[in-house]
């Protein structure tokens, strides 16, 4: 993971060198525009810093290192009031705001998942435990549908298994 500073101050290499070294992380100083998104073009960031000053005088040019940034988290930073400190600060707080984030919507996807997995396979014990019961079916295709309801809660039992030790651990 890197950073993208975009700022024309003297000085921002400095307080690259500082953010780099309180974050462990690369960070790139990029002087304007051009230089934004000829970086945004070649490398991916975590964050991309755009100094307040130059996306108020061209609010163009921060809109469109805005749209190249990809999945980057955009900050726009004071740095005529801000020094290496604050903006490391910020970062960092930005960080792990996203991870929050991301922690929040795999558990998210992963209660769809299971849900989903569960209401399937609710609907394939019943089914497969109806068409036992019919007293038309063949000894053969009997066997064969004992073994899909055999499969399906052997499935429902391993899906089962972990939310109970969540539970448990929960309580």
């Amino acid at each position: 993971m890197s950073i993208l500073i975009v700022t024309g101050i003297e000085g921002a290499s400095n307080c690259a060198a500082a953010v780099a070294a309180q974050l462990d992380m690369k960070v790139e100083v990029a002087s304007g525009r051009k230089a934004a998104l000829a970086a945004l073009r070649h490398q991916e960031f975590a964050v991309v810093v755009v100094d307040e000053t130059m996306a108020e005088c061209d609010p163009a040019a921060a809109e469109a290192i805005w749209e190249h940034s990809a999945l980057a988290i955009p900050l726009q930073i004071n740095f005529a009031l801000s020094g290496a400190v604050r903006l490391t600060r910020e970062i960092r707080a930005a960080l792990h705001r996203r991870d929050r984030e991301q922690n929040l919507a795999r558990r998210a996807a992963t209660a769809v998942i299971e849900t989903e997995l569960k209401s399937t396979l609710a609907g394939l014990l019943l089914h497969s435990q109806l068409a036992l019961n019919d007293s038309e079916m063949s000894p053969l295709a009997a066997e064969k549908m004992r073994v899909v309801a055999d499969l399906a809660g052997s499935l429902r039992q391993q899906l089962s298994a972990p939310q109970m030790a969540r539970s448990e651990s929960a309580a």
